[in-house]
């Protein structure tokens, strides 16, 4: 092992700097599982952090995974991790706890859980490696355990008693969903974090469509992945029965009494010729090419926990016909992108086919599909992984002293005042609608108008004037998704003037900002002469965010000024009409390439979309004639 997994953070290094040692599947064994965990291993390394992967060579018996575990002809998912150390194996106990013991020196422990028969294996690999009930106290590394599955779908009545003795020996735990945390909860998990399911996409880029046949309008469906029982295949092929003019694609492995009951409904003479039957797994070099053969992906679950299979299909382009259970209603806009139905509701999915089904709604469905956001979430998900590798702040805690001259020292301890009276409102991550992305683009008027009901739907005080209420809102989604440690004691600097409503939206809900309001060249951080490295969050905002003349300072400022995590968000206005003041849409790339090579990784991907978007601006106002105004709302994280 590498004396970076054995060491702990080495001398010299940034102090925000983490060992870090992941434990989980990766390649070679298949499955989402395998494909977050290698993708959080680049993430945390991308993020900065000293990165070891420790998986399996061999994870679990047959009885308890019937289907092949590795990937047929040795293709990967997702581009393995380059420090992988493959020395965990089911079979042989002794690994684990040589294992433990080479990790004793770590800073955190990530275990990747799955199923509870490998609990075991991890309370062995934990106590190997000096970690006691918790390691808050100092004891060994400090442990956060990643639950993909709380319980199985399919429970057996040992797995609550094994993962309550799991759950309570461990410092914190991440979950997907509102439901696993409760249920983390319940099994006495001391601290429990829910954090969105970041998008790790097999597969690549999407492919064109092909041409139809002539006089071919059957919907065609695709149903992907594992069949098995909670996944409800066999529900959608049953309900095909009732309705001619859709087809169905089932392309996976076929387990047990699951698989056998669809190819059993697949042969009924109601459905001769429009089911599919494709077992085995799925390559992921396979899937942009099954996408694109396709109108409608399906996901008619029985039950659900969290699940990247709706971003998947839209990465494609595919609208979605889903049950109405896990994190499904949140990336699904019933009726706009695709169609949800209430789980194990058979005439209910009947009227959804029929629906599909009529002319031209499949095609309607599908022009409103939106890409996901495939590094937004990424960067929310790491910020909650190092927001618990570090100890909880104590009851009684004072904020962490800023380091400020002063001046800026005096606005922080009247803005600390202030929060110590408690947040007026309670917001969490998951509060926050989806369509509020750190990074944006402000082009119609009725965006800024959804941010201000937004804002006062949320509860939050004086939205004020929309274009500025937009700009604050995506900063402060950042804020609480990103930075949080779900103790708001994040070190604040708002730029961005009384024009903005930031400043009393982060005090309201808990945080303790520094607002200045610049008043000549000076970025503030100069005026406050902080330490480098030394900020959380820099916000710099409309009316008072940057121009095309400053932006590129206000990013220089904030490569030495933030800490390895912390946040810049910025406005710029975008136009062709004033090089002094708007930056032109093609100079957005210029930007995010200074802000690259000074170590400001851009949250959201907005590169390549400014350009489509203004152009369909413009045509929306005033008839294609008028150029529409435009800001660009930057969230950028410090590596």
């Amino acid at each position: 092992m590498s004396d970076a997994a054995t060491g702990g953070a080495q001398a010299g290094a940034h102090p925000a700097q983490l060992s870090v040692a992941i434990v989980g599947p990766t390649h070679p064994f298949k499955g989402g599982v395998a494909a977050h965990t290698t993708a959080l291993a680049h993430e945390l390394a991308e993020a900065g952090h000293d990165v070891t992967l420790v998986s399996w060579s061999h994870l679990y018996p047959s009885l308890l995974y019937p289907g092949e575990q590795a990937v047929p002809g040795g293709s990967p998912d997702v581009e393995p991790f380059p420090r992988t150390l493959r020395v965990l194996s089911w079979a042989r106990p002794d690994t684990w706890v040589r294992t433990g013991r080479r990790l004793r020196d770590v800073d955190v422990i990530v275990v990747v859980h799955v199923i509870p028969a490998v609990v075991p294996a991890h309370l062995a690999l934990l106590r190997a490696a000096g970690v006691g009930r918790t390691s808050s106290s100092g004891r060994g590394p400090r442990t956060v355990v990643i639950c993909h599955n709380v319980l199985p779908h399919e429970a057996h009545p040992a797995d609550r008693p094994l993962m309550r003795s799991f759950l309570e020996r461990v410092d914190a735990v991440v979950v997907h969903s509102d439901e696993q945390a409760r249920m983390a909860a319940a099994l006495g998990a001391a601290r429990v974090k829910e954090l969105d399911l970041p998008p790790h996409l097999p597969g690549g880029d999407p492919e064109p469509r092909p041409e139809r046949a002539a006089g071919d309008t059957d919907v065609r469906l695709l149903a992907l992945g594992i069949v098995r029982e909670y996944k409800g295949v066999d529900l959608l092929v049953d309900a095909m029965r009732e309705v001619p003019g859709v087809r169905l694609t089932v392309a996976g492995e076929l387990w047990g009494e699951a698989g056998r009951r669809v190819r059993e409904l697949a042969a009924d003479p109601r459905l001769e010729g429009r089911v599919e039957v494709h077992p085995g797994y799925v390559p992921a070099d396979r899937i942009p090419a099954l996408m694109a053969r396709h109108d409608v992906f399906t996901l008619t679950y029985r039950s659900a926990t969290a699940s990247q299979n709706a971003l998947m299909a839209r990465h494609h382009g595919l609208p979605v016909l889903a049950s109405a259970v896990g994190t499904f209603p949140s990336q699904v806009r019933d009726g706009v992108d695709g169609v949800l139905v209430p789980p194990s509701d058979r005439d209910a999915l009947v009227g959804a086919l029929r629906r599909l089904t009529e002319p031209g709604e499949a095609d309607r469905l599908r022009a409103a599909v939106r890409a996901p956001d495939l590094s937004g979430p990424w960067a929310h998900y790491v910020g909650g992984i190092e927001a618990l590798a570090a100890p909880p702040a104590e009851d009684g805690d004072e904020p962490p002293p800023l380091p400020l001259s002063p001046v800026g020292r005096a606005k922080a301890l009247v803005a600390g005042i202030r929060a110590r009276r408690g947040p007026v409102v309670e917001i969490g991550p998951t509060d926050l609608p989806e369509r509020v992305r750190a990074t944006d683009l402000l082009a119609l008027d009725a965006d800024a108008v959804d941010a201000v009901e937004i804002a006062r739907a949320l509860g939050l005080p004086r939205p004020g004037e929309p274009v500025a209420a937009w700009s604050a809102l995506g900063a402060l989604a950042a804020i609480i998704r990103i930075r949080d440690d779900g103790h708001r004691s994040s070190v604040i600097v708002d730029e961005s003037g009384t024009g903005s409503p930031l400043g009393r939206w982060a005090r309201a809900v808990g945080f303790a900002p520094v607002e200045l309001e610049l008043t000549g060249p000076r970025a503030a951080v100069e005026v406050l002469d902080v330490d480098t490295a030394s900020l959380d969050v820099i916000t710099r905002l409309h009316p008072g965010g940057c121009t095309a003349t400053d932006v590129d300072h206000a990013v220089g400022q904030a490569s030495w000024a933030l800490r390895s995590g912390g946040l810049l968000v910025l406005t710029v206005p975008i136009g062709d009409d004033d090089p002094d003041f708007a930056v032109r849409p093609a100079g957005v790339r210029g930007i995010l390439a200074r802000a690259d090579d000074l170590g400001l990784t851009l949250v959201g991907d907005v590169d390549g979309d400014v350009l489509d978007r203004m152009r369909h601006a413009r045509l929306v106002a005033a008839g294609g004639d008028a150029p529409a105004y435009a800001v660009l709302r930057l969230t950028f994280r410090r590596r």
